[in-house]
């Protein structure tokens, strides 16, 4: 009986290859290569991938991998569920996971690494998934932006929708999967390592802020014409403050760290990199095909979603935040998309619910982020999201109609 059970679970999966097979022939078939829209969405696929490999992976990703991996070998477990660890204190966790992004000026992609190393170092499933909603969500600048150019009612509600978002999404993730959170802490099934305490806090605390000021200032943005203070004066000479902390960091390295520590590091980083990279790019190449790059259209008609997201509806706010939860953000360009977005109709309830859903999601990070918590938190943490930005939406439209 065993035998012909494995016999017939053997033949269902050759019949689910054959199905594959001839699905992949049938599509290569019905391609709709002469149609001027799916041509345009393949080369809109392509610019963005070449973009984003061009504007994202040297300064953003590969400073977060090494970060990443540093979290994974050198920050103790103990260090780790102090503040991020499910018996932490949850006033003191969420509040600092909550402000995380206004240190850290990242998109939702260079998050990534960062929050799979301090969820696979011990933390709490509540206080990462803050942490990875407030990274992208929080940026100072971006909020800065939203209030110049798009006013500051605009701002203001999205600065505190920020916070709250934060707070309140990585609490219920924690109420939701409450059991299986006790699980996982109780039966051990986490790989923490040795404690590394080859040397002194303060020499390892060098170490992660010159990394993180290299992250920061390597992707210290262009300031908003005109614009004569310190964030100008910052970036005319980026370069300089990414080199000497660079300095800095290799002074660190050669003096302080032995050969073997070294190369698990960089191995730790390396399995981010590979574990994380590919997901990415292939999210990245099939949001653009369906939704295109800024200025430019994909597969889906801009003209649809301009036609979808005016007026303060439940439906004008729901498709917003759904659009907005699956299309890539870099930094900053969520704002001159609204900018359009607005000059076409698009309502002020909408446009709030865009800018809370966002930065913080994509569909490149939600297979990211599926890799390291699994499908069910994934898309639990998508739809609370989504749910909470068009509520936001919603209510921010009738307060200032």
């Amino acid at each position: 009986m065993l035998y012909d059970r494995r016999e017939g679970a053997r033949e269902m999966k050759e019949w689910k290859k054959f199905l594959y097979v001839i699905a992949g022939l049938l599509a290569c078939f019905y391609l709709p290569v002469e149609n001027l829209r799916f041509k345009g969405a393949i080369f809109e696929a392509l610019a963005l991938v070449k973009w984003y490999a061009r504007e994202h992976v040297l300064l953003c990703l590969v400073p977060a991998f090494f970060i990443a991996g540093a979290i994974s070998v050198f920050v103790s477990q103990a260090s780790v569920m102090k503040y991020f660890g499910a018996k932490a204190n949850k006033i003191l966790s969420y509040s600092v996971a909550s402000v995380s992004g206004t240190i850290l000026a990242v998109c939702s992609c260079t998050v990534l690494p960062l929050f799979s190393g301090i969820y696979k170092r011990g933390a709490g499933l509540g206080p990462a998934i803050a942490f990875l909603y407030s990274g992208p969500a929080i940026n100072v600048l971006a909020i800065i932006l939203t209030a110049r150019i798009l006013g500051l009612e605009l701002g203001l509600a999205r600065a505190l929708g920020a916070v709250v978002f934060s707070v309140v999404i990585g609490l219920l993730m924690h109420i939701i999967f409450l059991k299986e959170e006790r699980a996982r802490h109780a039966n051990g099934d986490i790989e923490f390592g040795e404690v590394k305490t080859a040397r002194p806090l303060w020499k390892d605390m060098i170490y992660f802020f010159s990394m993180v000021a290299v992250l920061v200032f390597a992707n210290w943005s262009k300031p908003i014409d005109g614009d004569t203070g310190v964030w100008s004066l910052v970036y005319s000479h980026k370069w300089w403050i990414t080199g000497a902390f660079l300095a800095v960091l290799a002074y660190s390295i050669v003096r302080w760290f032995r050969k073997d520590e070294l190369k698990e590091w960089t191995g730790a980083s390396w399995g981010f990199a590979l574990q994380i990279l590919p997901l990415l790019l292939g999210g990245v190449l099939l949001s653009g095909f369906l939704l295109g790059r800024v200025g430019h259209e994909g597969l889906i008609p801009s003209r649809f979603v301009e036609m979808l997201v005016g007026g303060n509806s439940l439906r004008a706010n729901f498709f917003a935040s759904i659009v907005a939860a699956f299309m890539y953000f870099a930094t900053l360009t969520e704002v001159p998309i609204l900018q359009g977005l607005i000059g076409s109709g698009m309502g002020k309830g909408p446009a709030l619910a865009l800018l809370l859903a966002g930065p913080a999601l994509s569909l490149p990070s939600m297979l990211v982020i599926r890799g390291v918590i699994g499908s069910k938190k994934t898309i639990v943490y998508v739809v609370l999201v989504v749910v909470m930005a068009t509520i936001s939406g919603i209510t921010f439209g009738y307060i200032v109609r």
